[in-house]
């Protein structure tokens, strides 16, 4: 096992607790965990800590939740290990977008229901001049929208879907720390999630779905039947 033989494992703030206290303890341990606008731990720092760990001849786990390479600066991090002649292994996960819904019986695609889903961040580089979503296009070209990272802008982000032509009343969902132990859904329309959204206090970490599978879930919610 990967982590069992690494020397440092630079992990982030969805990382199991559970899953760390199951390696050897000779493993240096680096919390660099972010929070909705809070970096405690700037990115510039975290991938030279990468570098000088590797140079120094050590094995390093970058460990994050989800996939590395969907909206978890993997793609970043890659480029600058590759930067300063370090060689490295990419390790796919399972990305939120997907596991979430799932754990809540909510297929982001179905062969009756939804051919196409769009994968899509509610909260993209503060430093950027101009958004690269276009939400009120999405509205028309895609079953299933999925947002990641989208809680603070959600009033902004459903008002937008309805102006690009999406149907108001569209079954939406918002799963809060999915698949584990304190997961929650809350469920609504289009153009009411933002104010059911308030009213149960939901926080980040939490993933967004929009569209038609939503409803799946009376059917296929499975995760409450069984022993756990």
């Amino acid at each position: 096992m990967i982590l069992k033989k690494a020397d440092v494992i630079v992990y982030d703030r969805l990382v199991s607790k559970e899953l760390l206290k199951t390696l050897p303890s000779r493993t240096e341990k680096i919390y660099v965990g972010k929070h909705s606008s809070n970096h405690p731990i700037p990115q510039s720092q975290i991938v030279e800590m990468l570098v000088r760990n590797a140079k120094q001849g050590k094995k390093v786990v970058r460990l994050k939740g989800g996939d590395p390479f969907l909206f978890g600066r993997g793609g970043e991090e890659a480029e600058y290990l590759k930067k300063e002649g370090i060689k490295f292994e990419v390790i796919p996960g399972i990305p939120s977008a997907l596991a979430a819904p799932a754990y809540f019986g909510i297929p982001v695609t179905h062969r009756f229901h939804a051919s196409s889903v769009a994968i899509v961040t509610g909260h993209e580089d503060p430093d950027k001049k101009h958004s690269r979503i276009n939400w009120e296009k999405l509205a028309t070209v895609t079953d299933t929208i999925v947002v990641l990272m989208g809680i603070k802008r959600l009033n902004e982000i459903t008002d937008s879907l309805i102006k690009g032509g999406l149907d108001q009343k569209t079954p939406a969902a918002i799963i809060e720390w999915g698949t584990t132990k304190q997961q929650r859904i809350t469920e609504g329309l289009l153009n009411n999630l933002h104010k059911k959204a308030s009213s149960a206090g939901v926080k980040p970490p939490a993933v967004i779905v929009i569209g038609e599978v939503v409803k799946l879930r009376e059917k296929l919610s499975w995760f409450s039947d069984i022993d756990t």
